[in-house]
């Protein structure tokens, strides 16, 4: 079947504005779901780990969910290029809320997992058409006043997520984290259903199956790559580089079917508007850059300032918060003035400003000093995300455009997966040779005894506990605690019992004065003597407890320092690829002027 573009029907003229209107509320609804999904789970997690048990398996309960949405978005974009958006609205919003119903069952992990993979599907619809929907409903000039409610949904969502979360799994139970999302959904799937048109772009063309098989096949092992557990499977390992190859390998196939395929799944010639080149491009860096360093945060937060996991999360609110409000103020600005490109520059431009004030952090720096920083960005890229889809939009025909918009959303998912992978590498390697850096002035001025205890412990656990819930203090004291213990014991049995193996090891310790090691050598301690010895002994416990918690002071504030130069290290990576961006949309995004109507959309060259 080939590929044949029919007559399309002009919804942004036909359709009342209270329909739209209507409509939109549905979808964006529906986006809620999605968007809720990925932070709302997260709270109920040690919960879930305490029902279902199977500890060791429930980072697949974030990865299959990750694995499934993002890897069916482009295929949801044509499917509903050639089919309309609303029918693949609607089966994603039943996928979704079935697969919710389904996750609240789950008798143990796998099945849990399972389902978080149904989930996942129908995610992808939500996500795919949210973001093409209002290019159907409106025309590029009005669209922006709309396009910033998509950012307020994502807001509120991280803000809501782990307070609803939180109170679900405390008052009820973890099972109602999937249940609430029913009734919502069952709300946006009536909107939906009574006002939706089908919003038919007009392609009529056969699936393109073999592009669909070979991107799941070269995209599930590259995120797979990407996402696991490091420390279980190094880069190196054969698990890890046959990912990778695989990944290549069906990629080149997937690029050389739709080369060849009457309706691509990514219409490659796309990518000779350079509109949409850049916007894909500034996606995919801006995605990498923010969310790899947005994740990594909350380390700097509990282990540098100090503060709880909860504050923490609460902590990163005024993010989210300025992120609505930079799209929801940019847009409305953008509907105003008909121009996108300045918002865009200025929101990558606030982007720089917050990376390099986040560079600047020190192990002085308060959850205030965090706080205007995260301002910063948020109000940086506020603008980016709408803008860059609403340039892309403005350029794209509309027999394209769901294919166009999800795209876009796929390579900026795409680009946050890639950006946690290597800023969590930049992270370990960074991270190990500052400690080293960092406490090894301490460690090697100590004496032999403490540098064995220290080497034992694991340091880059030590600014929050090791994995048995010990701190480095914890372990000095009681190691300090045994050694007294030790000597106490040993020197009762020394002279009480004149217990040769007592004698030896009391000799033997290098902590205990000359003199004192001469008398028990020539047994010339007698009981009388003993208490006042083991006096002696005991004044000067206290001194070296003290001496102890110093040190482990010390090296607290040692690694603390490590970690704020490997997150720091992280930003001043993360400003390279804002600054590409910037240079991207500043050189190569041209200024078109925002379309009165969908009737003019451009035509893309074959």
């Amino acid at each position: 079947m080939s590929t044949h573009i029919g007559e399309r029907i002009d919804y942004a003229e036909t359709l009342p504005h209270r329909q739209k209107l209507i409509i939109l509320a549905g979808v964006l609804l529906g986006l809620l779901l999605s968007a809720l999904d990925q932070t709302i789970v997260s709270t109920a997690m040690p919960a879930i780990i305490a029902d279902l048990k199977g500890l060791e398996y429930v980072a697949w309960t974030t990865t299959a969910y990750l694995l499934a949405s993002t890897t069916m978005i482009p295929i949801y974009g044509k499917l509903s290029d050639l089919f309309g958006r609303r029918i693949v609205l609607l089966s994603g919003i039943t996928l979704f809320v079935l697969a919710s119903m389904l996750c609240g069952t789950s008798q143990d992990i796998f099945q849990l997992i399972g389902y978080r993979v149904l989930q996942g599907l129908g995610a992808a619809a939500l996500t795919s058409t949210a973001f093409a929907i209002p290019a159907d409903l409106f025309s590029p000039a009005e669209r922006p006043r709309y396009m910033g409610l998509i950012g307020a949904v994502f807001g509120l969502a991280s803000i809501l997520g782990p307070f609803l979360g939180g109170s679900l799994t405390d008052t009820l139970n973890w099972r109602w984290v999937f249940y609430v999302n029913l009734p919502v959904g069952i709300v946006a799937f009536l909107f939906i259903w009574r006002t939706m048109p089908t919003l038919a772009s007009g392609v009529k063309a056969a699936i393109d199956w073999g592009g669909s098989v070979t991107l799941v096949l070269s995209v599930v092992p590259l995120l797979l790559a990407l996402t696991l557990d490091k420390a279980f499977h190094p880069w190196d390992s054969a698990l890890i580089i046959g990912l990778l190859v695989m990944a290549v390998v069906f990629g080149a196939v997937f690029l050389y079917i739709e080369t060849k395929a009457e309706s691509p799944i990514i219409k490659l010639s796309l990518f000779k508007d350079k509109i949409f080149s850049v916007t894909i491009v500034s996606s995919f860096l801006n995605g990498a850059a923010f969310f790899g360093a947005f994740l990594f945060l909350s380390l700097f937060l509990v282990n540098v300032a100090g503060v709880s996991a909860t504050e923490s999360g609460s902590s990163q609110i005024p993010l989210m918060l300025s992120f609505v409000v930079g799209s929801i103020v940019a847009t409305q600005l953008v509907s105003k003035t008909g121009r996108y490109k300045p918002f865009i520059l200025f929101g990558f431009a606030m982007m720089l400003i917050g990376f390099y004030s986040m560079t600047q952090l020190d192990v002085t720096s308060s959850t205030e000093d965090v706080v205007w920083r995260m301002l910063l960005l948020g109000i940086g890229l506020g603008p980016t995300i709408p803008l860059l889809n609403l340039a892309m939009q403005n350029a794209i025909p509309f027999a394209y455009m769901g294919t166009a918009v999800a795209n876009r959303q796929f390579f900026q998912q795409l680009g946050q997966a890639v950006g946690a992978a290597v800023f969590g590498v930049i992270l370990t390697t960074t991270l190990t040779t500052q400690i080293t850096i960092q406490t090894a002035p301490i460690v090697n001025a100590l004496p032999t005894e403490y540098r064995k205890q220290v080497y034992a412990f694991d340091l880059k656990e030590a600014a929050a506990g090791s994995s048995d819930g010990m701190t480095l203090q914890d372990t000095l004291l009681a190691s300090v605690n045994t050694d007294f213990d030790t000597i106490v014991t040993q020197l009762t049995a020394a002279v009480a019992q004149k217990d040769p193996t007592a004698i030896t090891a009391l000799v033997a310790n290098p902590a205990l004065p000359a003199e004192l090691k001469e008398r028990i050598r020539s047994e010339q301690i007698d009981a009388a003597a003993l208490p006042a010895i083991l006096a002696g002994i005991e004044a000067g416990r206290a001194p070296a407890i003290d001496k102890a918690i110093g040190l482990s002071n010390d090296i607290n504030q040692a690694i603390k320092q490590a970690f704020t130069n490997s997150i720091t290290q992280i930003y001043r990576d993360a400003i390279w690829l804002v600054v590409i961006s910037f240079l991207l949309v500043l050189f190569g995004l041209p200024e078109v002027p925002l379309r009165k109507t969908n009737r003019d959309a451009p035509v893309i060259s074959e």
